[in-house]
């Protein structure tokens, strides 16, 4: 699967450097990028992947380095030039309007008269042309995350670039329609000469799908290489900096294989008692169903998963377990207790804590100290009659962060000030403070580098082993391996299934999670 490489490279990017106040994103990073090829970007967080490609697509001005596209110099210095110059994109998340249909979406971002019949027909071209079938007339809401990825494809191919990225692209698919995806990917490639950029943390898929790699560390080039002449595990090492084992490090990077947990199994589980039980849980907007009836159990001193890839009710059901939406159908119960969700807090006194999916949105106030988030559930443990007891706030802050290692010169700090796992550590601290009986973890790792990852993995697996029933929402299927006992698949809102991870084959989960009977 190795691309030729041409004299004059497609895209060619020298000595980009691009700051931010003191911190550098990117810092002299060559790229080439040939016709004809799929080339690899891989990165943790923060390593300046986003920030380069920001670059590219004219977004932001880099402060030194020369672009070139088909061997000419260019400036870059608007989406409009990047576009004009035959650089597209598709991001990681959807930028399409769900009560519009497909050619409404498609038709945003044109110019002048649109005409209808003109753009569906664009649409069935562009849709034939590259095996990605979609009814033009379809409303966005009413379609699959993987439909719904096709749109954002089909939305780039038919402005023609030569230059196609693709952020995180299998996010939001099952298996089957990610092999489809990068069928495309190689049609188009092969055929056209087309170059694809391919962005991704799954080191599996990387390897399986690219022509050559290039690894970013810190905002500089680590590694190059033909996809050929390398492997995972040395990909994971250029990527870190340090040898990469094959259990948790290999989970939070995509690899297989990973580590079963060696504890809990299907014959134990149903002798653990109940610390959170749904029953019929189903959430109704405008006509849609969001959660169909969900019934889910996890037990005391279990971890349980609920997977299936992105926007298939994983963030409602989050969203009802945090208080933020009120179910149209269904209960709660905590530790055999069903819970009044219509009342504010009521869950949280009932015994639930909750890793939410986006920390900085609903898990930390990012302005206030850090020893004020940690005390925002305990307040009663550090008040006085009218205000709080600074000192003891103080004091139960210090002991939180030494039992979860948060390090900080000053918990007087704002919480913006920390990184992504340390923000990650206080809400995880803060929530298993006050006598928590169960631990809805959503999307616990987005975010994170490795070592953050495996931080995350011993904490959960912890409170676990001491008695607190754990709900993971995951869609990172070699996590959900790593950590849970059991999973259930979440399909269009409904569960489709309910099994121990020993049983959970790729092509089992493929049928789950597209909704099939297994």
């Amino acid at each position: 699967m190795t691309a030729t490489t041409s004299a004059v490279p497609v895209l060619e990017l020298r000595g980009i450097t691009k700051a931010y106040g003191s911190v550098t994103a990117c810092d002299g990073v060559d790229l080439r990028v040939d016709a004809g090829e799929i080339h690899g970007l891989l990165g943790e967080n923060g390593a300046g992947k986003s920030s380069l490609m920001k670059v590219l697509l004219g977004l932001v001005r880099r402060d030194g380095g020369t672009v070139l596209v088909r061997g000419e110099q260019v400036a870059l210095d608007s989406p409009q030039e990047a576009a004009e110059l035959g650089i597209g994109m598709v991001h990681q998340h959807f930028s399409l309007i769900n009560r519009l249909t497909v050619w409404e979406n498609v038709a945003l971002g044109d110019t002048g008269r649109v005409n209808k019949q003109v753009l569906c027909a664009d649409i069935a071209e562009v849709s034939a042309r590259y095996g990605l079938p979609i009814d033009p007339e379809a409303r966005v809401d009413a379609l699959s995350a993987g439909q719904r990825q096709r749109v954002e494809v089909i939305k780039c191919l038919r402005r023609d670039p030569q230059i196609l990225i693709l952020d995180e692209p299998t996010s939001v698919l099952t298996q089957a329609e990610s092999e489809e995806l990068f069928a495309v990917l190689r049609r188009v490639v092969r055929d056209e000469g087309r170059a694809v950029i391919l962005i991704s943390h799954k080191l599996a898929e990387i390897a399986q799908a690219t022509d050559r790699v290039t690894v970013l560390r810190k905002g500089r080039v680590t590694h190059r290489t033909a996809t050929v002449d390398t492997t995972a595990a040395e990909l994971a090492k250029q990527m870190v900096g340090r040898e990469v084992s094959l259990g948790e490090e290999a989970a939070a990077l995509g690899m297989l294989p990973v580590r079963t947990p060696s504890t809990g199994s299907g014959e134990t589980r149903d002798r653990q008692p109940a610390v959170l039980r749904l029953d019929g849980l189903t959430v109704e907007e405008g006509g849609v169903k969001l959660l169909d009836g969900v019934d889910l159990t996890v037990g005391a001193g279990e971890i349980v998963a609920l997977y299936g890839v992105e926007g298939n009710g994983q963030a409602t059901l989050g969203d009802v377990l945090s208080g933020l939406v009120v179910p149209t159908a269904g209960t709660v119960e905590v530790a055999g207790q069903s819970v009044d969700v219509t009342r504010p807090g009521a869950l949280t006194k009932a015994g639930l804590g909750i890793v939410p999916e986006d920390r900085h949105q609903s898990g930390v106030v990012l302005d206030m100290s850090i020893a004020e988030n940690l005390a925002m559930k305990s307040l009663a443990k550090v008040s006085g009659r009218f205000l709080v007891r600074r000192a003891a706030m103080q004091a139960e802050a210090r002991r939180l962060a030494k039992e979860f290692d948060i390090v900080t010169p000053s918990l007087d700090l704002p919480v913006r000030s920390l990184s992504g796992g340390n923000q990650q550590r206080v809400v995880l601290a803060r929530e298993l403070s006050d006598d928590t009986r169960v631990l809805v973890a959503a999307q616990p790792t987005h975010g994170l580098d490795v070592g953050a990852i495996e931080s995350m993995y011993s904490r959960l697996r912890k409170a676990a082993a001491e008695g607190v029933g754990v709900l993971l929402i995951s869609t990172e299927f070699e996590e959900v391996m790593a950590l849970a006992t059991w999973m259930a698949v979440i399909s269009s809102g409904r569960i489709t299934g309910l099994l121990p991870v020993s049983e959970a084959t790729p092509e089992r989960l493929g049928m789950l999670v597209g909704g099939e009977a297994a």
